[in-house]
């Protein structure tokens, strides 16, 4: 006829079968339902033959088929070059670098202890609240200005020098 030999079906899939490892990790079932939809596409069985051989209504089947043809396509499709971002593995370096810099935290305190201790000054005292917030601290210009309020309405001594609005002193 065409001139190539035509090799038996079974001994075809042996000598395939002998070259490329199947999914050793597909169950039985599996590896079942995509023969049987080989079968179809290559024109060995009708859809209905399949469908009956694996227990299925013929709409059911056609999912089915639809679902391998999409995986069959998704493996075809060629993937990126290069190293792809990793959601995961994104998510343990940041990890990671939280536990580093947390480290690197509490070596720069203890650092700013000691400089303190050596220097003989005093470590800021923490307030904490019931709740163990910390207090909002106190706008410091205005506790200053409420105390030198009362001491501005005052009058001054007359024996003390007075200024002017231009801030030249006069003599008394």
């Amino acid at each position: 006829m065409n001139g190539t030999p035509s090799v038996p079906p079974a001994a075809a899939a042996k000598r395939v079968r002998n070259r490329v490892p199947l999914l050793p990790e597909a169950s039985k079932d599996a590896k079942r339902l995509a023969a049987v939809i080989l079968e179809v596409w290559a024109g060995v069985r009708t859809p209905l033959q399949a469908a009956e051989a694996l227990g299925l209504s013929l709409p059911r089947y056609y999912q089915v088929e639809a679902n391998g043809l999409n995986g069959l396509v998704a493996a075809c499709t060629p993937k990126p070059k290069g190293r792809q971002a990793n959601p995961a593995r994104e998510a343990t370096t940041l990890r990671r670098d939280n536990e580093r810099l947390r480290r690197e935290l509490g070596r720069q305190q203890a650092l700013v202890r000691l400089t303190q201790r050596g220097l003989g000054v005093t470590p800021p005292a923490q307030t904490v609240t019931k709740k163990g917030r910390r207090r909002k601290p106190v706008v410091r210009a205005l506790t200053l200005a409420a105390r030198l309020q009362p001491e501005a309405t005052q009058p001054a001594p007359a024996s003390a020098a007075s200024t002017t609005a231009d801030g030249a002193r006069e003599q008394g």
